[in-house]
């Protein structure tokens, strides 16, 4: 097992351990895990599960479409501010870096 899939793997286990020590299924755990995609986002949901202690399935699923919704969020900016900075190179110098 590779770094990252260790990292995962992690990553999954304590989100899955925090959700069955609430009364959940390990099943909807591992659902939560990989629709949230990424381990520090994992992490994310591991630390509202355990700081906040929801008493719904329907509550953590909507902590899971709220830190999807941030994640999205910051992409679409990150995704905005390098086009941005694309576009202010070419006026500034007649060509984007990539085009040499």
């Amino acid at each position: 097992m590779n770094a990252n899939q260790l990292l995962w793997s992690r990553s999954r286990d304590a989100l899955v351990s925090a959700v069955t020590g609430l009364g959940f299924s390990a099943e909807l755990a591992d659902l939560l895990a990989r629709e949230l995609g990424s381990p520090r986002a994992i992490d994310r949901m591991t630390g509202y599960v355990r700081q906040a202690r929801p008493r719904t399935e329907e509550m953590l699923v909507d902590e899971m479409l709220a830190i999807k919704s941030e994640i999205d969020a910051w992409r679409e900016r990150k995704e905005s501010r390098e086009a941005q900075e694309r576009c202010t190179r070419r006026m500034y110098y007649g060509k984007a870096p990539d085009d040499e």
